[in-house]
């Protein structure tokens, strides 16, 4: 058998180091995508590095820099992805008569927290906004533009976006002190229970004069 050249060995090295062949790039970007989720969740957003993220995709960390530049962006690409199930919240808002708005937004809601398979990236993006203003800042950004100004749209009424952030919190509020802190006995109610007590409040920052 021929041993290759030495410029054939550079290269193949060369390419190796370099970016990936183009058949190659999504399945990269998804690798870094789901080692970034993991990472964050299991250490939070200050104790994660970009070269962690790299070591756990299996790639270079130059390669993480070119797909989605500095961590505070990795961060943002890998929660956008995770929090993909609750931007169909306002599709659930535009699906049915103004006056039960509330009650199918909540339900929308509680039933994504309620989820063990979309709970717990979004357990991760909470506990990295509550713990670091960078991460807190992102998600805001996120927030605001793919939710509730989305939401907003659907409420054609005077401070459309003032009433989506209040029924926001209403939720938000609500989720964090069953699903985040467990304060019983909200933790362990029942959640047509829970519906059936927060969807009128959310019905009212929506839709009361």
């Amino acid at each position: 058998m021929n041993e290759p050249t030495p410029r054939a060995a550079n290269a193949t090295a060369a390419r190796r180091r370099g970016r990936p062949p183009r058949a190659e790039s999504a399945d990269t970007r998804d690798r870094i995508l789901t080692a970034a989720r993991a990472e964050f969740s299991e250490r939070g957003y200050e104790k994660t590095s970009v070269r962690g993220i790299a070591k756990a995709a299996g790639v270079d960390s130059a390669l993480v820099h070119h797909y989605f530049g500095t961590k505070e962006q990795v961060f943002e690409a890998a929660i956008e992805v995770a929090f993909a199930p609750a931007l169909n919240a306002p599709n659930a808002v535009a699906d049915g008569p103004l006056d039960g708005v509330g009650e199918r937004l909540t339900r929308f809601i509680f039933g994504v927290w309620d989820n063990p398979t979309t709970r717990t990236p979004l357990l991760a993006i909470v506990r990295s906004a509550v713990n670091n203003e960078t991460a807190a800042a992102v998600f805001r950004r996120l927030v605001a533009s793919q939710l509730l100004r989305r939401v907003a749209a659907q409420v054609d009424l005077p401070d459309a976006e003032l009433r989506a952030e209040l029924a926001a919190a209403q939720l938000v509020g609500a989720a964090m002190m069953r699903y985040v802190i467990k304060l019983e006995p909200l933790a362990s109610a029942d959640l047509e229970q829970i519906i059936a007590r927060v969807a009128p409040v959310v019905q009212g920052h929506l839709t009361n004069p």
